[in-house]
């Protein structure tokens, strides 16, 4: 049996529940739903080793708590057995493979206790058994998150249903693209026709990842749903989901192929949040460590079940080990118990009880609230280093974030496109049965690290995004995101100008910052802090450390906050986007989009890009020309008068 090794973080994203990825030995393998990954008959299984918890997280996904992937332990302690040699199934996908001699096709199974070997005639002379089967690269995928095998004999045979079972292969005739892909019916591996194989049958697989625009239905309109037996008797989805071994399921969307390392063949949807304290400075890390104990969170819980927000310390004291707390007051006992239980909030717009996510605002702004000060706690802590005289006209408040917790919960995926996800579909798909909400839970992964947060000064902002040419540049985004968008079925979102600007502000100064914190990009992360909503007006950018092993916390990102520093970061920031390595090409493209969906302007690897996994919109709405100015407009941007 085929096994590999893969980071826990990955199996949330992006190899999370139904993602695919390529093992050591060459098997392209599918992550299996998490029905399985705790194996309930273990004795030796101590789940609070793994059990993590977010108030607020919790209550905007509706689950109990999160759960760390497993991670691979081979040998325990002398004294303790628990979680040893915990792993996260996978399952062999795709079935279907080829041969590369002799190119013959076969379906197998899910399951890869053994090698598949070709059988055919052709290796009948060879020593031992028929050389092994590699996996093809196509897949079949529906936009709503299903993906099969694709359908060689159908789509070779033109038919739903086809009567000929004959053998099919698959030749490459040397072309560049697909139509240089031939799958055969009834042909010898050297590609002749051979009437006792089958029937003859031959079609390229020219076109097979092709979309088109949405019907009247709201479906997209595809080459393989559409072409495969005619435009009069289209070919729909199975509903297969692999991952939880089901061959089929109730789907009737369209489906097309693509090619299974692609990247819209899987959309992780993961949720993220920083922890933020009920009372802070009273729960210390150590009394947070205690809450993964199974003899203490069970014992919360159930005080939570009949007392819920009246519970009182006595009652706590009654039902925990008094060894465990005696040497914590009152106060700190009934703070943690309401940490665990987001007891006491004073936001709870975000999570309104509704089958879908508030937007983003709404939930990031108890966040901004927090950050923007000072708080001192040992979950979240931040200082005010102060601003320099020469940032101070564009900047209105710095802080130094030594300590954040992020929790990030995968919470579902899509296929296709990154379209919308409800959270109760997004769920249902990681998982055969739900699980009652009381014993819910979903994968996650905890980050502990540093940041500097700034925000912009409000004035300042005010005027700039009053005129009418910074309005328009932010329109032209705007419009074309929204021509996309409305061809997806998708939800609109206002993309204002500072939206973009600060946006792209952060992807400059991350750059900037990997020459002098010490982190690579893909240890550092944006969180925009962005809303023009009446009670929630909001101009914050948190950069912050992303990667959860020992990168985490060298210091070296709060150290960038002092005053010099900053200065110094953001000059050099501001004087690399003056001038891009592909200039003038990247600002001249920008006035006609660039980028994922065109949605940038003055955007490219050259200036503003940064790896998907430290960006928040996937590299999409950035445009220089808002921070800098153009070359026609040099006082467009934001920090066009800001003196280097």
């Amino acid at each position: 049996m085929s096994s590999g090794s893969i980071r826990r973080a990955q199996l949330v994203a992006p190899f999370g529940v139904g993602a695919m990825s390529v093992l050591v030995d060459g098997t392209s393998v599918i992550t299996a739903g998490l029905d399985h990954w705790y194996p309930k008959d273990d004795p030796n299984l101590a789940l609070e080793d793994f059990v993590v918890h977010d108030w607020r997280l919790e209550a905007r996904l509706k689950v109990a708590g999160f759960r760390l992937p497993p991670d691979f332990r081979s040998v325990g302690s002398s004294k303790d057995e628990r979680n040893v040699k915990l792993t996260v199934p996978v399952l062999r996908f795709p079935r279907c493979c080829f041969c590369m001699y002799c190119k013959r096709l076969k379906l197998t199974t899910l399951s890869f206790q053994d090698v598949v070997r070709c059988e055919d005639r052709v290796h009948e002379g060879r020593r031992g058994s028929g050389p092994r089967m590699s996996q093809v690269p196509f897949v079949a995928i529906c936009e709503d998150g299903h993906v099969d095998d694709f359908p060689f004999d159908k789509w070779v045979h033109r038919s739903k249903n086809p009567d000929c079972t004959g053998v099919l292969r698959l030749f490459s005739t040397g072309g560049g693209g697909l139509e240089g892909q031939v799958v055969r019916c009834g042909y010898d591996d050297k590609g002749k026709r051979n009437e006792r194989l089958g029937c003859g049958a031959s079609r390229t697989l020219q076109g097979i990842t092709m979309g088109g625009r949405r019907g009247d239905d709201g479906l997209e309109s595809t080459v393989l749903t559409g072409d495969l037996a005619g435009r009069s008797d289209p070919y729909r989805c199975s509903g297969a989901r692999p991952w939880l071994h089901e061959a089929d399921g109730p789907c009737d969307k369209p489906v097309r192929g693509a090619l299974r390392a692609a990247g819209n063949v899987y959309f992780p949807r993961v949720e993220s949040s920083i922890f933020l304290p009920q009372q802070e400075g009273t729960v210390t890390d150590a009394m947070r460590e205690l809450l993964k104990r199974a003899d203490v969170g069970v014992v919360m819980n159930i005080v939570y079940s009949f007392a819920g927000a009246d519970a009182t310390p006595a009652m706590l004291r009654k039902q925990l080990a008094p060894e465990l707390f005696d040497s914590y007051s009152d106060e700190q006992l009934l703070a943690m118990y309401r940490d665990l239980h987001g007891i006491g909030a004073d936001d709870k717009g975000w999570a309104d009880g509704s089958d879908d996510l508030t937007s983003d605002d709404i939930w990031r702004y108890p966040e901004f609230k927090r950050i923007r000060e000072t708080p001192d706690d040992d979950a979240l802590r931040a200082t005010d280093p102060g601003i320099h005289a020469d940032l101070s006209s564009h900047i209105g408040r710095v802080r130094s974030v030594t300590v954040l917790q992020e929790t990030r919960a995968l919470r579902g995926f899509t296929r296709g496109r990154d379209s919308e996800l409800k959270l109760p579909v997004g769920k249902a798909m990681l998982r055969r049965r739900a699980l009652p909400p009381d014993r819910d839970w979903l994968p996650a992964y905890v980050v502990k690290g540093e940041g500097i947060y700034l925000e912009l000064a409000p004035d300042e902002l005010a005027t700039w995004e009053a005129r009418d040419e910074v309005q328009e540049r932010a329109d032209m985004i705007a419009h074309r995101y929204s021509q996309v968008i409305t061809d997806r079925g998708g939800r609109l979102r206002d993309l204002s100008p500072r939206f973009v600007m600060l946006h792209t502000l952060g992807h400059l100064l991350i750059n900037e910052l990997v020459f002098t914190s010490g982190y690579s990009s893909a240890s550092l992360r944006e969180r925009l802090y962005v809303s023009q909503q009446s009670g929630r007006d909001m101009s914050g950018l948190l950069i912050y450390t992303a990667a959860g092993d020992s990168e985490g916390t060298m210091g070296g990102l709060v150290r960038m906050a002092r005053q010099e520093h900053l200065r110094a970061v953001f000059a050099s920031a501001l004087s690399d986007a003056r001038w891009c390595s592909t200039d003038p090409v990247c600002m001249d493209a920008g006035e006609k989009g660039q980028g994922p969906d065109s949605c940038n302007l003055a955007a490219c690897h050259g200036c503003a890009l940064l790896p998907e996994t430290s960006c928040e919109e996937f590299n999409r709405f950035l445009d220089r020309g808002l921070v800098i100015g153009t070359f026609d407009e040099p006082a467009l941007g934001f920090f066009s008068d800001f003196a280097l």
